[in-house]
C-alpha cells in the first residue's frame, strides 16, 4: 500500500486501509481471486496526515452530491438513501451485504440499498495498493476490494471500513481494533467489523441534513 498523493487538480481522492491514490478509469474486475497471500503490508506504520483528511472530505462530498437531489426531492424523509451496485464484485457479495446490514443497523440518517442508478459501485481484483474508496470528483464513486488484502484481514471489516469512507469517516490507523476506521492499524488479528459509538454518531451527524450540513460540520 502506498502513501497518499495530493490530487488537487481534479479533486480525485482515494482512501483505503492504507491511503492510496487512483485516477482515471474505474478498475477492471478480475474473475477469480489470487492465490494465498505470502506477505503482509505494514499498514500500522502509517499514522494519517493532513492530505488524508482532505481526501476523505473530498470523497465523501462527491458521494453526497450524487444523492443531494434525492434529499431535495423528499426533504421529509427520515434518512438519505445511498444506492450501491455490487454486480462487479461477486466474490464479495456476502461481505458487502453484511457490511450494508452493519451500517444500516448502526445509523438512522442514511441508508444503504442496492439498486440501479447507483451512487457508488463495488469492484474486485488485484491491486498493490490494497482495498480503497475513490472518486473522480464528480460524484462517480467506487470501492475497490483487493483479493490479497481480504485474505490477510477480516474481509467484512475491510468492506465495512471502506464503506465507512462513503459515509464520511476518515482513516484513523492509530486507533484500537474496536474502532472500525483504524483499518489495518491493529493488525491482521483484528476481527471487529462494527463501528463504535463515536463513529456511528459522526455518520448520523454528517447526514442529518444532507450535503449542506455535512459540508459545514466535517
Amino acid at each position: 500500500m502506498r502513501h497518499p498523493k495530493v490530487l488537487t487538480a481534479s479533486l480525485a481522492a482515494t482512501l483505503g486501509l492504507g491511503l492510496a491514490a487512483a485516477l482515471g478509469a474505474a478498475p477492471v474486475a478480475v474473475a477469480a481471486p489470487a492465490g494465498p497471500a505470502t506477505t503482509t503490508s505494514g499498514y500500522a506504520a502509517y499514522a494519517g496526515s493532513t492530505e488524508d483528511a482532505k481526501a476523505t472530505k473530498a470523497f465523501h462530498e462527491a458521494v453526497m452530491k450524487s444523492v443531494a437531489k434525492k434529499r431535495a426531492a423528499n426533504p421529509g424523509a427520515a434518512a438519505v438513501t445511498v444506492v450501491y451496485n455490487a454486480a462487479n464484485a461477486p466474490t464479495f457479495r456476502s461481505q458487502i451485504a453484511r457490511s450494508t446490514q452493519i451500517w444500516n443497523s448502526s445509523v438512522v440518517n442514511v441508508r444503504l440499498v442496492e439498486g440501479g442508478n447507483a451512487d457508488f459501485t463495488y469492484y474486485e481484483g488485484n491491486d498493490s495498493r490494497g482495498s480503497y474508496a475513490s472518486t473522480d470528483g464528480h460524484g462517480n464513486g467506487y470501492i475497490f476490494l483487493d483479493y490479497r488484502q481480504n485474505q490477510q484481514y477480516n474481509s467484512t471489516r475491510v468492506t465495512a471500513h471502506e464503506t465507512g469512507h462513503v459515509l464520511g469517516l476518515p482513516d484513523r490507523y492509530s486507533g484500537p481494533c474496536s474502532e472500525l476506521m483504524s483499518g489495518g492499524g491493529p493488525g491482521t488479528s483484528c476481527q471487529n467489523a462494527q463501528p463504535n459509538a463515536q463513529e456511528r454518531a459522526r455518520v448520523d451527524q454528517l447526514w442529518q441534513n444532507g450535503l449542506a450540513s455535512a459540508a459545514k460540520t466535517f
